[in-house]
C-alpha cells in the first residue's frame, strides 16, 4: 500500500498509488473545466509578441515569423512555471526554517516575490504541522492524488465580516499574476478530501487525512510586491462539483464515439437496398 510522486522534467510530475498511475488533481482540472480565460491569455501573448519584437520579427522569414507569434504563449506559460516552480521550492525552505536567518539564494526576478512571502510568514506566523509542507495526499476510492503546499495552525484572523478562530489550515501558494480563480478551490477541496497522506521524506509511513484534524482550507497569492491570503469555499456543493469533473476525466475519451460509428454518412434505407440489388 504505497503512494508515491515521481518528478520528470524541471517541473513536472507524476503519481502512483499502490502501483497504479492516477492522475493528478491539477491535470484533472486541466482536462475538464472551461479554457476561456486560457483562451483570451494565449490571444494576449501572440498580440504582446507582435508589438514587443516588431523590428525583430520584421528580420524573420513569414514561416518563422508566424511560428514565433503562434507559439508565444508557450514562452510566458513556461516562464510563469518555472517562477511558481522556484517559489514554492523557496517558500517550502522558509517554511521549514526554525531559526536564525534563512541563507537561501533567491534569483534577483523572484525577490519580490520572495520577500512578499516572508512578509505572510512574519505577520501571519503559520506554524507548520510536522510534514506538512509539500506532502502527496491520496484518495483511492476516486483514485487521485496531489501535493498540498502548507499544513499550519494560524491564530485567528478576520476575513471581511468573518472572524476566524485560531485553528488548522491546508493552504495552496499561488504566484498567478491574474489573481485567485475559483479552481483553486477545487484543488484544495480536493486535497482536503484525500483520503491519506504521506511526507514525501517518508513515503512509506501512510496516515489518514483526518490525522492532521484541517479545519479550513485557503490560498496565499504571492505577488511581485504583496501577499493576500484568501479563505475557499470546500463545503459538500464544491466537493460535489470536483467529483463531476474527476468522472468527466475519465470519460473524456468517450467523445470521438458520439459520432456516429460508421465512416459513411447515413441514407434512407430503401435507397440503400436500392443500390444493393
Amino acid at each position: 500500500m504505497t503512494v508515491k510522486r515521481r518528478r520528470y522534467g524541471r517541473t513536472g510530475h507524476g503519481y502512483t498509488v499502490d502501483g497504479s498511475k492516477v492522475p493528478g488533481v491539477t491535470t484533472i482540472l486541466g482536462d475538464t473545466l472551461p479554457k476561456d480565460g486560457l483562451t483570451d491569455w494565449a490571444a494576449r501573448c501572440g498580440a504582446d509578441e507582435v508589438i514587443d519584437y516588431w523590428d525583430e520579427l520584421a528580420e524573420l522569414l513569414p514561416s518563422e515569423r508566424h511560428q514565433r507569434v503562434h507559439f508565444a504563449y508557450r514562452h510566458d506559460r513556461d516562464a510563469a512555471a518555472k517562477r511558481g516552480t522556484e517559489v514554492h521550492r523557496i517558500a517550502e525552505a522558509l517554511n521549514d526554517w526554525t531559526e536564525g536567518d534563512p541563507d537561501i539564494p533567491v534569483p534577483d526576478e523572484l525577490a519580490g516575490h520572495v520577500e512578499a512571502y516572508q512578509d505572510f510568514l512574519d505577520t501571519i506566523r503559520p506554524t507548520a504541522v510536522e510534514g506538512g509542507t509539500e506532502l502527496v495526499v491520496a484518495n483511492r476510492t476516486l483514485r487521485y492524488c496531489g501535493t498540498a503546499d502548507l499544513v499550519a495552525d494560524l491564530g485567528p484572523l478576520s476575513a471581511g465580516d468573518e472572524a476566524i478562530p485560531a485553528c488548522r489550515w491546508l493552504l495552496e501558494l499561488k504566484t498567478t499574476r491574474s489573481g485567485i480563480w475559483p479552481e483553486s478551490a477545487l484543488q484544495a477541496c480536493a486535497y482536503f478530501h484525500a483520503e491519506v497522506f504521506v511526507d514525501p521524506a517518508q513515503p512509506d509511513d501512510e496516515r489518514p487525512m483526518d490525522w492532521l484534524q484541517i479545519e479550513r482550507c485557503g490560498v496565499v497569492w504571492i505577488k511581485s510586491d504583496a501577499w493576500e491570503l484568501r479563505p475557499v469555499d470546500t463545503g459538500p456543493a464544491t466537493w460535489d462539483y470536483f467529483q463531476h469533473l474527476r468522472w468527466l476525466y475519465d470519460h473524456n475519451d468517450d467523445k470521438p464515439g458520439w459520432i456516429g460509428m460508421t465512416a459513411d454518412p447515413a441514407f434512407p434505407a430503401e435507397l440503400v437496398a436500392a443500390d444493393r440489388p
